[in-house]
């Protein structure tokens, strides 16, 4: 039996909640999962805060692969996930076909959600450029309803707290009564990989890799499908 720590980034929440107490309970080990934005984590692993293994962004796992942190050989990269656009069930979908209709949307929605670039978070601080490029920073910014984290986007938007809402496809997907209208458009599409890595300092190395070899069993690959993140494994 080990005490096993994870620092997750919050777009695979889900997968690593649902195959990580699997894996726990069949292997009597403990885990400890902690889920915020690649931001907040980078941030508290630099401070000095330890981990046996953590599930960033691509960009944020090279970086401490390149600072020497990481377990040489033990990354694993889990799953894809994309940008989408969410409306509270029962809604009108709308059109978000092409990059005028996107913009169209984002106009004419009475609030629009999406997380606090201020957090961290990869969607939000996407969407803020986003928005920039489009040329609506301002009309968008001022209807807008910042959430720390995805989820809490997918949620402000059920609630019909934000007409709309703009976050990680995964991330909406655990949320009731928010649905998914679809990807952004092409020529505006976002994606992120996340991969898990253990990290050097941890003293349960053999049993985090045997972690990672559960996240990344070709056997939940449908799994990982299901939950809006295409397999990378």
């Amino acid at each position: 039996m080990a005490d096993i720590k994870v620092m997750s980034a919050g777009a695979v929440q889900a997968m690593v909640t649902a195959i990580g107490g699997e894996f726990a309970k069949a292997a009597g080990h403990k885990l400890d999962l902690n889920f915020a934005t690649v931001g907040a984590l980078r941030e508290r692993l630099a401070a000095g805060e330890q981990t046996d293994i953590a599930i960033m962004s691509v960009a944020a796992i090279d970086a401490l692969e390149h600072a020497g942190r990481l377990v040489a050989g033990s990354r694993q990269d889990l799953g894809r996930t994309r940008t989408g656009v969410t409306v509270r069930a029962g809604a009108p979908l709308p059109d978000i076909s092409t990059i005028d209709a996107f913009k169209r949307a984002m106009l004419s929605a009475r609030s629009v959600s999406y997380s606090d670039p201020k957090g961290g978070g990869s969607s939000g601080t996407f969407f803020a450029g986003l928005l920039e490029q489009l040329g609506i920073a301002d009309a968008v910014n001022n209807k807008a309803v910042l959430k720390k984290r995805g989820y809490e986007v997918a949620e402000a938007v059920a609630r019909g707290e934000a007409e709309i809402g703009t976050t990680f496809i995964s991330e909406i997907l655990t949320v009731q009564g928010a649905v998914v209208v679809g990807p952004l458009p092409a020529g505006l599409e976002n994606a992120n990989t996340y991969s898990g890595a253990i990290l050097a300092s941890s003293r349960v190395g053999d049993t985090a890799a045997a972690f990672l070899r559960a996240l990344s069993d070709p056997a939940t690959r449908d799994r990982w499908a299901a939950a809006g993140l295409e397999p990378a494994f």
